[in-house]
């Protein structure tokens, strides 16, 4: 039988056009499947063919668990067992007996055969996948040949792609026998073997819809830098030019609109606005909430956001329809927005001057007139009082070189202050958190440092808080969870 194991794998691999390898692992699979339904028990079996001579062996194979498993499957040995077959065996490790090998001629079964053909099949849609990998197309053209639950199933050339229904477009009525373009959002290798996952509401499907209709973006003239949509409503793109010769927007719309209908007609009537790009972020942000008109812009760097400023009658228009505009720009731009009038935005200013003024007042000791010079001057906090250079704060005209000297003497005292404080009060909370089963001083330290002083605030976080705020591992930070709250059910 053994010429015949050689014939069937060459005549296979020739067929499907697929690595003898291929062909020899989907036959092992298969004798193995019908050498388990021959024992009749959940065993594990491997089988192994020579790819020489064609002869093969079949192999009952056992993992290694420790003696006190309360429960061992029939592909599991314990240890003391495992150790009287090889005395080098560890736990983890597989021990093997050889056991009688099905005969091939027996194997015509419908479900070893199905082994065979589905391991093939699989084998070559994978081979597929990667030649269409290889060619970098991100953008699928295909017929949509059935739909399964709402997802419609394309054929694009000899591989088949799933647009599932929430990557469609919302109210895109599509139907069998209709050519579809989409982007490749992912390959999913699950159970059914590898399959293309398309989408047609991904940020990146209009972009590659751009690159098609401009060759400019492809030459390299024209560089697209991020994209946002409300799938089938509206779309902002933010497009810079590499050659200043060139307008990107006006290049990207194309004579007459020409080239954004073009991509208007695909995404099923999607308006898209193109935004000129900035390295600079609040011009960036101006240009993304077009067409409202801006009247100002506060960036807050730590906090990545940015307040901004727009006259009343400015205000719906800059937020949108169901805030739709600001939506997209924060989508586009990366940065928070917070919306506000100029009402707004004075109201906020004097209330920020007015902590900042009282700060000053207490902690530096100074009269509302010292503390209001230096709120004008651009002082927010002590740190930048006590360790601005000093020739800085020289420079300013209403405050002479005494008063300077003492302002910045009396911000560093405050500081130093404020730290031994806040030592003092880590140290209070370790020593309370190291009274907790399974605390260790670092991690007591850690959280500390971030509010968490007592056992009760421990016990408020979810496992995932515990996790983020110290990197542990998921079972440590449940198991110190429950230790905090062990009280609650005393």
């Amino acid at each position: 039988m053994s010429r015949e194991v050689l014939l069937l794998v060459d005549a296979l691999a020739r067929e499907k056009n697929v690595d003898k390898e291929i062909v020899f692992g989907a036959l092992e699979s298969a004798l193995a499947a019908a050498t388990k339904k021959k024992l009749h028990d959940e065993v594990d079996i491997r089988v192994e063919i020579d790819r020489t001579s064609g002869g093969y062996a079949s192999f009952r194979c056992w993992e290694v668990v420790p003696d006190d498993e309360p429960e061992v499957t029939p592909s599991q040995i314990r240890l003391s067992e495992a150790l009287e077959k090889n005395a080098e065996i560890q736990i983890g490790d597989v021990i093997e007996e050889p056991v009688e090998a099905i005969e091939f001629g027996r194997i015509g079964a419908q479900s070893a055969k199905q082994v065979i053909f589905q391991k093939i099949r699989d084998a070559e849609r994978e081979q597929l996948i990667s030649d269409f990998l290889e060619r970098k197309e991100f953008l699928v053209n295909g017929t949509i040949k059935r739909m399964e639950r709402g997802n419609a199933m394309i054929e694009a050339g000899k591989i088949e792609a799933v647009l599932p229904r929430e990557q469609m477009i919302p109210k895109e009525n599509l139907r069998i026998g209709d050519r579809v373009r989409a982007f490749l959002l992912k390959i999913d290798r699950g159970g059914r073997g590898p399959q293309l996952i398309l989408s047609r509401i991904a940020p990146e499907f209009l972009v590659r819809l751009f690159e098609l209709e401009v060759p400019e973006i492809e030459e390299g003239m024209l560089e697209i830098m991020s994209a946002a949509r409300d799938p089938g409503s509206r779309a902002k793109i933010a497009v810079k030019s590499n050659d200043q010769r060139i307008d990107p927007i006006g290049t990207c719309v194309g004579m007459r609109g020409s080239r954004v209908q073009a991509v208007t007609g695909e995404l099923a009537g999607e308006r898209v606005d193109i935004i000129l790009w900035s390295p600079d972020p609040a011009t960036f942000v101006i240009n993304a909430l077009a067409p409202a008109e801006i009247s100002g812009v506060v960036v807050d760097e730590e906090a990545h956001s940015m307040d901004i400023v727009v006259e009343e009658d400015q205000l719906a228009q800059a937020i949108g329809r169901n805030g739709q505009n600001v939506r997209l720009a924060t989508e586009l731009t990366g940065w928070q927005l917070n919306l506000m009038t100029v009402e707004e935005s004075d109201q906020k200013n004097q209330q920020e001057f007015q902590e900042i003024r009282k700060v000053f007042m207490e902690r530096l000791d100074v009269d509302e007139e010292i503390a209001d010079i230096l709120v004008q001057e651009g002082f927010s906090t002590l740190e930048e009082v006590a360790y601005v250079p000093l020739n800085e704060m020289l420079e300013i005209e209403s405050l002479d070189e005494e008063t300077v000297n003492a302002l910045r003497s009396r911000a560093r005292n405050a500081l130093l202050t404020e730290a031994i404080a806040s030592e003092e009060k880590v140290e209070h909370a370790t020593d309370d958190l190291l009274t907790l089963d399974g605390m260790d001083a670092q991690t007591a330290k850690q959280l500390a440092a971030k509010g968490i002083s007592t056992w009760d605030d421990l016990a408020d976080l979810a496992v995932d808080d515990l996790i983020e705020l110290t990197g542990m591992e998921d079972e440590r930070a449940a198991k110190l969870i429950m230790a905090a709250r062990a009280p609650w059910f005393e």
